[in-house]
């Protein structure tokens, strides 16, 4: 009888030894919010992490930062935000600006934030240029018809704004009724590649995977450094899994993915 408890006991354990040994194998579902200007960028990576983390299945959401923030803040299920800029990490981040935090929100984990890219603004037209743009200066002559910007709650537009602004021609613009505007950045890539617009005010990276002709690049002058910081977010129901993925996104293999479509490593 002993000998019978004791072969029943020593099953037990290896079965137990066992079931420990294929949790850090057990499939991992990791939600992953980002800006929609890494749409391309992310669905290469993508392929290159499942060779890495065979077990780990990344679920895409690609939109506005404004939008994704949102829908965190609502209690969308988000393991990793990457957003366009600071401003939107920075909303859900409690160690931020209170004057930019306003609401004291609370959803980034500490101490996984860092800042991932960095990307540029440009001046983008349909092929040929017909309007014939070729500065952001021009923007304010009789060549406009029409520009394609984003919203002023996207990066994008924020960005587009603050260079406009610069210019002296955002008032006269809008008064004209020159302003076409998209939800997000590939809203304003489409208008300009099917030539809805004369011309549209987007990130390098968009400009890139489209195939649009870049006529001008905005510098410090005109507008912010365009930085994507990323998080794990705290309800994430696999931390360790979103900060391994996180700290992927880091490495030279990655580096080299979006350093193809225009981004560079953030300083």
């Amino acid at each position: 009888m002993f000998l019978l408890l004791l072969l029943v006991f020593l099953i037990s354990a290896c079965g137990q030894k066992g079931e420990e040994a294929e949790k850090p194998g057990e499939t991992v579902t990791l939600h992953v919010f980002a800006a929609a200007s890494m749409t391309e960028t992310l669905e290469e990576i993508q392929a290159l992490y499942k060779e890495t983390a065979p077990h780990v299945t990344l679920v895409y959401n690609f939109d506005s930062s404004g939008t994704l923030k949102t829908q965190i803040q609502e209690g969308a299920e988000c393991d990793v935000f990457i957003s366009a800029a600071r401003k939107q990490m920075d909303q859900l981040d409690s160690l931020a600006d209170p004057e930019i935090n306003t609401e004291s929100l609370d959803f980034v984990l500490e101490d996984s934030r860092v800042d991932l890219l960095e990307n540029k603004v440009v001046l983008a037209v349909p092929e040929g240029n017909p309007a014939g743009i070729e500065c952001f200066e021009d923007l304010g002559s009789n060549r406009l018809t029409l520009l394609a910007l984003g919203n002023e709650d996207v990066p994008v537009g924020q960005y587009s704004a603050e260079i406009l602004t610069a210019l002296g021609l955002l008032e006269s613009l809008e008064a004209d009724g020159k302003i076409t505007y998209g939800s997000n950045v590939k809203e304003v890539t489409t208008q300009v590649s099917e030539g809805a617009a004369d011309a549209g005010i987007i990130y390098a990276t968009d400009a890139f995977s489209a195939g649009l002709q870049v006529m001008d690049k905005a510098e410090t002058d005109l507008c912010r450094p365009v930085i994507y910081p990323a998080a794990v977010m705290k309800g994430s129901q696999n931390p360790d899994a979103a900060q391994a993925f996180l700290d992927y996104l880091q490495t030279e293999a990655c580096i080299e993915v979006f350093e193809k479509t225009g981004f560079s490593k953030a300083p």
